[in-house]
């Protein structure tokens, strides 16, 4: 006979299991963000070039994450699970041995797409694991925790690897990770099929989604100089989603339901996590690139200095569940929003001649404890009312948000960020005091504009969020 505490210890060695994943995922984020200029180097990217290092991993994982989600709720969210982390585990030692540009770009897309299956799947093993309210709080605080954890230990082990082995180990170290949660996995979760009444598969919406999403990040990402283009390109994206719209309204088993969008705090959760990475990608990789390109510290020191915005992070999402408890998901998550914004002003103040001490250091404290402080909320609130029908749905269309806002987001920033650097390059020269001089203020004007989209999101999380202490499920 199995007891209930033995019950109890296994959800938690599960939670466990799963928090790897989750610490994997932000490991890797931030891991890469800080081997970027060794990559710029390595493979000659121009800047505008270089974010496809990070958008190649996010177009795919936020293309796939709907049919991720869903494919677990129909084949079972482990199966699913260990197939996402196995392909993750393969793609990562593929981009640590490329040998050009392209190479490394499509194995990053690859990580992108194995992600895309295991990550909403580890949050909907999750949620279904643990009873919704004060345990789940609890439970999703120890997952935030791990990621900012991830964070941490990204930044430090990308500036270490980078120094003394290469960027390529940024990605190698991705391979036992992966490998061994697909391992262990069978042992620690149970399988769980939620739709068992129907296994069929909504194609024509997966089609109309999947390259509605791709296509609308690929133009953004590419909209400099090609007016024309990036318009046709929009139009056509704006024809898929209806089209997916409409299959959605007739299909017998759709990708997603439409009704999940009656649940209001899944929806507001959703618009908020379009901005919510502002903060955190506008310090990983315009950060980044300031404290080596401008103040000229090394792949190790830049490693070292993200570590405070990091534990800042992870010690701040174990604080955020303590404070939903006992606020709500409302207040938490508005005040996080608006920590974040004053954070990113405050990076809007970098200088040529910057010291870390005054200009990096309190900023990167202030939006590293406002991430946390808002993912915790953000994630309760997508899964208050959900069934456990459809949690997979919920975590990819969560996921989703987050991947393809963050894609957007940073293609929005560096357009901003690149065409005020060239502006200044072609009205007075490039010599070298010029170039780190536009280059600067291109940053200035990135971080301005991300803070503005941060205090959007802090207005809509205030308009939209519905306080709820009493728990109920959507009929």
């Amino acid at each position: 006979m199995v007891t209930k505490t033995a019950i109890d210890s296994r959800r938690w060695l599960a939670l466990i299991l799963l928090c790897a994943t989750q610490f994997m995922f932000v490991l890797d984020v931030s891991i890469i963000n800080v081997a970027l200029p060794s990559m710029q180097s390595a493979f000659d990217f121009s800047q505008q070039n270089l974010q496809w290092v990070i958008n190649a991993y996010t177009l795919a994982f936020g293309g796939f994450l709907l049919l991720g989600g869903r494919a677990g709720d129909l084949l079972g969210h482990r199966r699913v699970f260990i197939v996402g982390l196995t392909l993750f585990s393969l793609a990562s030692l593929m981009g640590g041995l490329a040998t050009s540009g392209a190479m490394l770009i499509t194995a990053r897309s690859l990580q992108g797409l194995g992600a895309a299956l295991s990550s909403p799947t580890a949050l909907s093993i999750l949620t279904m694991t643990f009873t919704e309210g004060s345990e789940r709080n609890r439970a999703l605080g120890v997952w935030g925790a791990t990621g900012a954890s991830g964070g941490a230990a990204g930044v430090l082990l990308g500036g270490i690897l980078t120094g003394m082995l290469g960027w390529e180990w940024v990605l190698f170290v991705n391979v036992p990770i992966a490998g061994a949660a697909a391992l262990f996995a069978p042992t620690l979760l149970n399988e769980t099929v939620t739709k068992k009444d129907s296994r069929q598969f909504d194609l024509a919406g997966a089609f109309c989604s999947t390259t509605g999403l791709i296509l609308l990040v690929f133009t953004i990402v590419n909209a400099e100089g090609h007016l024309g283009r990036t318009l046709g390109l929009l139009l056509l994206c704006v024809l898929l989603f209806v089209g997916f719209i409409i299959i959605e309204q007739r299909s017998p088993a759709p990708l997603v339901p439409l009704r999940i969008f009656r649940l209001r705090n899944l929806t507001g959760a959703n618009l908020v996590t379009l901005v919510h990475g502002t903060g955190p990608l506008c310090t990983l990789f315009f950060i980044s690139l300031y404290l080596q390109q401008v103040l000229g510290l090394s792949a190790l020191n830049s490693g070292l200095a993200f570590l405070p915005f990091a534990l800042a992070g992870g010690a701040s999402s174990g604080f955020a569940s303590v404070m939903v408890n006992r606020f709500g998901v409302k207040p938490v998550l508005t005040a996080g929003m608006l920590l974040m914004a004053i954070g990113l002003v405050l990076f809007a103040q970098v200088a040529v001649g910057g010291s870390y001490l005054i200009h990096v250091l309190p900023a990167s404290l202030i939006v590293g404890a406002s991430a946390g402080l808002s993912f915790v909320p953000l994630t309760i609130a997508a899964f208050m009312s959900v069934k456990d029908e459809d949690a997979g749905l919920a975590s990819g269309l969560l996921a989703t948000s987050q991947q393809v806002g963050a894609a957007i987001v940073l293609a929005l920033l560096v357009a901003i960020a690149s065409a005020h650097t060239k502006g200044i390059i072609a009205a007075q020269g490039n010599s070298p005091e010029v170039l780190v001089s536009a280059l600067t203020q291109g940053f200035q004007s990135a971080f301005y504009l991300g803070a503005g989209l941060v205090a959007l999101g802090a207005i809509v999380a205030f308009l939209v969020i519905q306080q709820q202490t009493k728990y109920s499920r959507l009929e």
